[in-house]
């Protein structure tokens, strides 16, 4: 197979199902800031990591391309792929709460940083915030899953609970956030 299918080369790219819409069109826009978050989170799986937040990382990059296709798919299309749905935001709310059992609770804002995987993790998280945006914006015109952007929302606080999680265990204090 192929590469390049030089179909795209006029600025059209294809939805599942076939339909031709432009590369600036708000679906493909959200469909590329998650494509963006699940390279971020492929970096931040590059450097060491506690074993938990490794295995995790890869049942969410696995998501992350399930909430693709489900974004390239209006669900008013009948379809065999997979969906983003109550049971995979469930599923990271079950991990939120996991990681806030051993975690302080916080009582100031954080500075984002500490090892290169966690700070890898912040930046992905923030990448997280800008997809949700791009799906709310998407939503506003295109028959969108209502789950996607809950998902999103649920997985960026799940991001940061794993940045704590793994400062946590590399023994680095947390940076307070200072007003002058």
């Amino acid at each position: 197979m192929k590469i390049y299918t030089k179909t795209g080369d006029t600025g059209e790219t294809s939805l599942f199902g076939g339909q031709r819409v432009s590369k600036t069109n708000v679906r493909i826009e959200a469909c590329g800031q998650v494509d963006e978050l699940n390279s971020t989170l492929g970096l931040a799986g590059s450097f060491s990591l506690t074993k938990v937040n490794e295995t995790l990382l890869q049942r969410l990059q696995n998501e992350l391309f399930v909430l693709g296709a489900d974004l390239a798919t209006p669900p008013s299309r009948k379809t065999k792929i997979e969906r983003i749905n109550e049971t995979h935001v469930a599923f990271l709310e079950s991990q939120i709460d996991e990681f806030q059992i051993e975690l302080e609770p916080l009582k100031f804002f954080i500075l984002p940083g500490g090892t290169s995987g966690a700070s890898t993790l912040h930046l992905s998280r923030t990448v997280c915030r800008r997809a949700e945006r791009a799906c709310i914006y998407c939503a506003e015109t295109e028959d969108i899953s209502s789950d996607t952007v809950i998902y999103l929302n649920r997985l960026s606080d799940l991001l940061f609970v794993m940045t704590r999680y793994e400062n946590k265990h590399a023994g680095i204090m947390e940076s307070r956030w200072k007003v002058r």
